[in-house]
C-alpha cells in the first residue's frame, strides 16, 4: 500500500495523541522532530513512504549532528522515527521496519548524583542492620571514605590495609598501585570488623564460597542499607562520585584528586567538577564588594 510521508507522519501523530494517549508536549515534540526528517526526505527525492530505507535515516542523523545539534537530540529524533517506522510496519504500509536495528550516537556518560553529606551520614548510620552490621558499615565506610571502585573494594585484601599508618594500597584498572589515606571512621569500621573474627585471614570482604565478595554482592549491601536509611539512587559509584565532590567542596586540589581515585588522565577527574547553587553564592558573598551590607547578607 503506497501512502506520501506527509500523510504517514500526520497518521502517526493522530495515533499518539488520540490512540496511544500520548501528551500534547509529546506530541508536539515528535512532531518537530518528524517535520525536520520529512523535509530532509523531500530535498532528498523520497516522496512515499515505501522508499523510505535505512540509509536515508543514517544520513539524517549524520546531518543532524554534523549541523551542530547535540547527540542527545539526535538520539531523541531517531527515537521519533523509530516510532514512526514501526507503527508503519505494524498497519502494513510498509514491508519492513528500516529503522528498528538503527542506534543512536553514543551519549556522553552521566556521572551519578553526589549525595548530600546529611544523606550520607543517615546512610552509614542507619543503613547497616542485623547479623552482618559491622561488615556492612566498613563496606560503607571503605567506598565513600576512600574512594574506591566496586571492584576494588571487592578484592581487597588485608595485606594491602594498614590501619596504623592508615594507608591502603589499592590495586586499580590496568594492576596499577595506588596510595589512598584512610579517615578515622573508616579505619575504626574496618579494625571493628576485622576484630569480629568474620572476617577471613586474606580478604577483607570474604565471599561465601571462598575466595571473595562478589561485586554483585556489594551492590546487594549498598542497596538495601540505602533502603534501611530511607534513601533512594544509592550505588557505590553514587558513594565513590560524592567521596569526590565533597573533597571539590572543601578545597581538594583536584590534581591530589586524581591520584586518589586512580585516573591516568585529569580530564577525567574534571568530569566530577560541580559547582552547586549554595558554592556560588558563598564564593559570591566572600569575593565581591558590594556583596554584603552592614555585616549582613544582602
Amino acid at each position: 500500500m503506497s501512502m506520501k510521508v506527509e500523510e504517514a507522519v500526520d497518521l502517526y501523530l493522530n495515533w499518539l495523541k488520540y490512540g496511544c494517549g500520548k501528551s500534547e508536549n509529546t506530541t508536539i515534540n515528535y512532531a518537530v522532530d518528524l517535520c525536520q526528517f520529512v523535509d530532509y526526505l523531500m530535498s532528498q527525492g523520497i516522496n512515499d513512504v515505501g522508499d523510505i530505507e535505512s540509509a536515508h535515516v543514517r544520513a539524517f542523523l549524520r546531518d543532524v549532528v554534523g549541523f551542530g545539534y547535540a547527540r542527545t537530540s539526535a538520539a531523541r529524533k531517531l527515537s521519533a522515527i523509530k516510532g514512526l517506522t514501526s507503527f508503519l510496519k505494524k498497519r502494513g504500509l510498509v514491508e519492513s521496519d528500516v529503522a528498528a536495528r538503527l542506534k543512536g550516537p553514543r551519549l556522553p556518560k552521566r556521572l551519578p548524583r553526589a549525595l548530600p553529606y546529611e544523606d550520607v551520614v543517615k546512610l552509614i548510620e542507619k543503613g547497616p542492620r542485623g547479623d552482618k552490621t559491622l561488615r556492612d558499615k566498613a563496606v560503607l565506610e571503605l567506598l565513600y571514605g576512600c574512594g574506591l571502585r566496586i571492584a576494588e573494594a571487592s578484592a581487597l585484601k588485608w595485606e594491602q590495609v594498614d590501619l596504623k599508618e592508615r594507608w591502603i594500597r589499592v590495586v586499580g584498572k590496568g594492576d596499577k598501585e595506588r596510595i589512598v589515606p584512610m579517615g578515622r571512621y573508616a579505619v575504626k569500621a574496618l579494625k571493628d570488623w576485622k576484630d569480629s573474627g568474620e572476617s577471613s585471614d586474606t580478604y577483607v570482604f570474604p565471599g561465601e564460597k571462598g575466595g571473595f565478595i562478589t561485586v554483585r554482592t556489594l551492590r546487594r549491601i549498598v542497596a538495601r542499607c540505602a533502603k534501611n536509611a530511607g534513601l533512594s539512587g544509592v550505588t557505590p559509584h553514587a558513594l565513590r562520585h560524592s567521596f569526590a565532590t565533597h573533597m571539590l567542596e572543601r578545597g581538594a586540589n583536584l590534581r591530589v584528586l586524581q591520584e586518589l581515585l586512580g585516573h591516568e588522565s585529569l580530564m577525567t577527574t574534571q568530569r566530577y567538577l560541580k559547582v552547586t547553587a549554595e558554592q556560588l553564592k558563598k564564593s559570591y558573598i566572600k569575593a565581591h564588594p558590594r556583596a554584603v551590607f552592614g555585616g549582613e547578607d544582602v
